[in-house]
């Protein structure tokens, strides 16, 4: 019976340090990068990163005033978004780009959510069914992902911090992970 509740005890004490642990506070660093520390530059910008380097990579994950950012280059341009899908917080840095209706669009990993890296629209197939031979169609569920804008000057990419005056689906998951998740990149 003794050995019954010293294992007991034994338990409770790992599981209530494992909720210290888990539960305790996290190192957030509010400027930092994937590659490296990212810079705040005079004119607000955050540096993420050199141009050919990202463009090489395909994609980055960053830092934005504690805002955890993923920045994309696909065909010739440079995009970035919340990192975090709108929809479950699936970290869209590991995603697929698909071209949708002409639209390159980044496929969360976790529920396939697909988003425009243009817009941040969320995108779905849909189908009328008041027409005589319903044919799904892909349809718009408006602005669901905060895009942010990129800046490229001297081989450098910048971003600038979020408006956030404006709010979008995006912000609750990306408040969840700034507050004490982790990065998105190989997590």
């Amino acid at each position: 019976m003794l050995d019954l509740v010293i294992l007991s005890l034994y338990y409770f004490i790992c599981f209530l340090i494992s909720v210290a642990i888990w539960c305790g506070p996290k190192d957030v660093d509010l400027h930092s990068s994937s590659t490296g520390g990212a810079e705040t530059e005079p004119d607000g910008l955050v540096f993420i990163g050199k141009e050919e380097d990202i463009k090489k990579s395909q994609r980055i994950t960053a830092k934005v005033d504690g805002r955890e950012i993923v920045v994309f280059y696909h065909e010739g341009k440079f995009h970035a978004l919340d990192s975090r899908c709108y929809h479950e917080g699936g970290p869209l840095c590991q995603g697929e780009i698909e071209d949708i209706d002409g639209q390159a669009c980044i496929v969360c990993p976790w529920h396939k959510f697909k988003i425009t890296l243009e817009t941040g629209e969320g995108l779905y197939e849909g189908i009328n069914p008041l027409e005589p031979s319903p044919t799904p169609k892909w349809q718009s569920k408006g602005v669901k992902q905060r895009i942010h804008k990129v800046t490229i000057d001297n081989g450098n990419v910048y971003v600038s911090p979020p408006d956030l005056s404006v709010s979008f689906d995006s912000d609750y998951f990306a408040d969840k992970y700034k507050i004490g998740g982790e990065l998105a990149m190989g997590k």
